[in-house]
């Protein structure tokens, strides 16, 4: 959690400086949801991220460094700078890539975990997506036909509440949406997306109903994201600031911090440690990313289903 928040905090500070291109959609605040989920998962299992997708990808073994050179658009970059911050990819760690399209991810990891059947394997796979996707055509059709086929797929809503500015409420009748698994006849359930030991051990039970063949799971993760929807965004003209300070009072890294102190499973050395460790790794990464050159201009095809540069 700490080493996706510190990422996405130098990102900001990258970006902010003018030498990151496009723009980005921070996760902070949702850190839990990626490292409780992700944290039950294999190598060789799979994750169909969104465009809010660096801690997914961070949490699946995409390296500081590739992410961060990825988001700088140069040749280091775990998509060789040709991606960006919306379509980070790393197949050898189970990553299928983050996606601007809203919900895409769905299908891809439901198309996985159906690979992953068919070839008679127990991998699975995890589709991230918001509370806007939910309202999506892709979501009935995702969960319906893994819910048919028992394909082992988790399916995880990370509701922050707001659709870019649309509040959830606004958008549909029925908020809970773990509820809306009754309708393909498989399990839902909803968690604090905020506590990364509960996301981690409903995860657990989903992950392993899915290597036993039993099919998929939905889990709605509620959770909030501190930020505007993307950066730039102010984030508080369709939010109220006491409802945003209500939820930064709920630092999922905070409370695990806590808990571990409470409980004696932890010293605060530790974690001091941990921030170090983790402030020079991204340190690195900044340096490793604004260091790394671009592509050069004759590649612009290359990768191409069809380069007519190439005949």
């Amino acid at each position: 959690m700490v080493l996706i928040r510190e990422f996405e905090l130098k990102a900001k500070e990258v970006f902010r400086s003018g030498r990151m291109p496009g723009f980005i959609h921070v996760y902070i605040g949702e850190e839990a949801v990626a490292t409780g989920v992700c944290g039950q998962l294999r190598k060789d299992d799979y994750v169909a991220s969104t465009h809010r997708g660096h801690g997914h990808a961070l949490a699946k073994g995409i390296s500081a460094r590739d992410a961060m050179a990825e988001l700088m658009g140069v040749v280091t970059g775990c998509s060789g700078g040709r991606g960006g911050t919306m379509h980070l990819y790393d197949p050898t760690v189970g990553f299928l890539g983050s996606n601007g399209v809203v919900p895409p991810g769905i299908l891809i990891a439901t198309g996985a975990g159906l690979s992953a059947k068919l070839k008679g394997g127990d991998q699975v796979a995890v589709a991230f997506f918001g509370d806007g996707g939910s309202n999506n055509g892709a979501f009935h059709e995702g969960l319906n036909m893994a819910a048919t086929w028992d394909i082992p797929v988790i399916f995880v809503c990370e509701n922050n509440m707001y659709a870019t500015e649309m509040p959830f409420a606004k958008a549909t009748k029925n908020t809970n949406i773990a509820s809306r698994a009754a309708a393909y006849g498989i399990p839902g359930v909803q968690v604090d997306g905020n506590n990364v030991l509960e996301v981690y051990e409903k995860t657990g039970e989903a992950v392993a109903r899915a290597r036993r063949g039993e099919g998929p799971t939905l889990i709605e993760c509620l959770t909030y994201r501190w930020f505007g929807h993307h950066e730039g965004d102010p984030g508080v003209a369709y939010r109220t600031k006491e409802e945003i300070a209500a939820w930064k009072a709920r630092d999922p890294i905070q409370k695990l911090h806590d808990d571990a102190i409470a409980a004696k499973l932890a010293s605060e050395q530790e974690f001091k440690q941990i921030d170090v460790d983790i402030k020079g790794e991204l340190e690195d990464a900044a340096e490793f990313a604004l260091s790394s050159p671009l592509e050069k201009n004759e590649t612009a095809l290359d990768h191409v289903y069809f380069n007519p540069a190439a005949d």
